[in-house]
């Protein structure tokens, strides 16, 4: 589409536009009519660590939206000379779980919490135990809960609490709703319904009921609203808080907040059973769409569901590239020591394609990317390690290749109990992240790692703010009765596979061996947690 069509349907209102709040970034995508990028903007954040809780401030909040939709429309100007008045349909996502509480008077009573902090230890054991369904430490839930265990005084002033991407909309529109996907990350989704589930909502007042709270949990919790759901309109006050200029018109649709799980699935096109996704970059994590439910609870694996509330099974670990990243940066000291000017995408490139000429099993090399706890192996504190012995063959292909496996190793021992001990089928998954940016490295090792054919698309690079942008579309597009997965397959990416790589039968049995000698070695990682400090 040339600059004169794309100018007119920005005129015309032909567009969707989706806003992510990333742990570290906030993006904003524009998309036309064909789902096609044609404008960003972005601003960069960072949480702040007071009184002992990991959070960002109401004005950060706004101050960093802002600034992105103030740099998304100076995008439209300077491209199309034009200014952004109106808009198809909105979306609004962020990082998933953490905790915001609200008075009668809407104001938040504690700072808010986010997914990063691990402090309702105590909540999320109970409650797995109580519902018979692992909640991790992150989830809303599980703050609320550790809240009143603490008794905090806020607790009997609450009326209503919600996430990150549910405060964005309510402000933006007036309603106090969740997209499931995002719900999911609250409290648990009846598959059946849905819905939050009214067997575990039951069992949490019965549990609570000693502490004679002045509300119910089914009262304070937002309304859960499936992809596609029209969810509310932007108020004239949305509007002037968006767009501080007072140029944007107000009553333009907006989609179901998402989570950055369900923008990710979305932008990935793995919504549909059997299918799954890997993004893998500071951390990595793993979702695969299931066609039941899971046989057994594990502490290693969450349940949320996808846009449109079935069933995924997911895999989170804090650790995946940090370490990896640090030695890259040691061998381009090295380089600069001795005046060669190496550029850092083609060092990347070159170390990552040096790994694959390596032994299968990584020479008998071992290496822990600990930069932080990593709650699937047990670990509250992390020390990266490199660890060998004095027959390993140590050479850069294996050093490389040890610290591709190890940014793995994590997430397989997660991913095994799904494929081996609960026999989930998968037919592709689908890696995005700074990990696959090498072409057929990453990808060849997740595949190794997974037995699993691998895709990687170039749209992957888009993001969960393109992702809420096609589920803003998808809301404001599609026909009667048509699927999200219909109309991702056949609108958006209209059979487009991406480059797909089969896994190689040497390097799923060399990381086997890899996995072996990675779980053995964990006791050498519990020593330094201990003795290193």
């Amino acid at each position: 589409m040339d600059k004169a069509m794309i100018k007119n349907a920005i005129e015309e209102g032909r567009t969707s536009l989706g806003i992510e709040l990333g742990s570290t970034r906030i993006k904003a995508v524009l998309i036309d009519d064909t789902h096609t990028p044609i404008a960003s903007g972005s601003h960069d954040w960072e949480n702040r660590y007071e009184n002992n809780i990991w959070t960002y401030s109401l004005d950060d909040i706004w101050t960093g939206l802002q600034t992105c939709y103030r740099n998304l429309v100076a995008d439209v100007k300077e491209q199309y000379g034009i200014s952004l008045q109106t808009i198809g349909a909105i979306g609004f996502s962020a990082m998933m779980h953490g905790y915001m509480a609200f008075d009668e008077k809407d104001e938040l009573l504690v700072p808010f919490r986010t997914w990063r902090n691990t402090i309702t230890e105590q909540a999320s054991a109970e409650l797995t135990k109580l519902f018979g369904f692992h909640i991790p430490q992150r989830w809303s839930i599980a703050h609320l809960y550790q809240a009143i265990l603490n008794k905090e005084p806020h607790i009997n002033q609450i009326t209503f609490f919600t996430t990150l991407a549910g405060y964005i909309h309510w402000k933006l529109t007036g309603k106090k709703v969740l997209g499931v996907g995002e719900a999911s990350g609250m409290f648990p989704i009846d598959m059946n319904t849905h819905q939050f589930d009214v067997r575990m909502i039951n069992q949490f007042e019965e549990a609570v009921a000693s502490y004679h709270l002045p509300w119910k949990l089914e009262n304070i919790l937002p309304a859960v609203l499936n992809a596609g759901d029209n969810a509310g309109t932007l108020t004239e006050e949305g509007a002037k808080l968006l767009d501080t200029t007072g140029e944007l018109k107000a009553g333009i649709p907006v989609c179901p907040p998402e989570g950055d799980a369900g923008t990710g699935m979305t932008a990935t096109n793995s919504v549909a059973v059997r299918t799954g996704n890997v993004s893998a970059g500071t951390s990595v994590f793993a979702m695969i769409v299931l066609e039941k439910d899971l046989t057994g609870v594990y502490e290693e694996i969450d349940m949320v569901t996808t846009p449109t509330g079935h069933p995924v099974a997911m895999v989170h670990c804090n650790n995946c590239t940090s370490d990896l990243n640090a030695w890259v940066n040691l061998f381009q000291d090295f380089a600069n020591t001795f005046g060669m000017n190496i550029d850092k995408n083609e060092l990347y490139e070159k170390l990552f394609q040096k790994a694959l000429e390596g032994d299968a099993d990584c020479g008998g090399l071992l290496a822990y990317n600990y930069f932080s706890g990593e709650h699937i192996t047990g670990f509250e504190e992390g020390r990266p390690l490199f660890v060998r012995t004095p027959d390993s063959s140590f050479t850069l292909a294996n050093f490389m290749r040890t610290h591709l496996f190890t940014s793995l190793g994590a997430l397989k021992t997660g991913l095994d109990i799904l494929l081996k001990k609960e026999h989930v089928q998968v037919d592709t998954v689908l890696g995005h992240g700074g990990f696959f940016k090498t072409k057929g490295v990453g990808q060849s090792i997740m595949a190794a790692a997974m037995n699993t054919p691998v895709a990687v698309m170039e749209t992957a690079g888009e993001g969960g703010a393109w992702g809420i942008a096609l589920l803003a579309a998808y809301m404001k597009n599609k026909e009667e009765k048509e699927t999200l997965e219909t109309y991702l397959e056949e609108k958006v990416f209209a059979g487009e596979t991406g480059c797909k790589l089969e896994p190689n039968e040497a390097d799923v049995k060399g990381f086997e061996q890899f996995m072996e000698r990675y779980s053995g070695g964990l006791a050498i990682e519990r020593a330094a947690v201990d003795y290193l400090k």
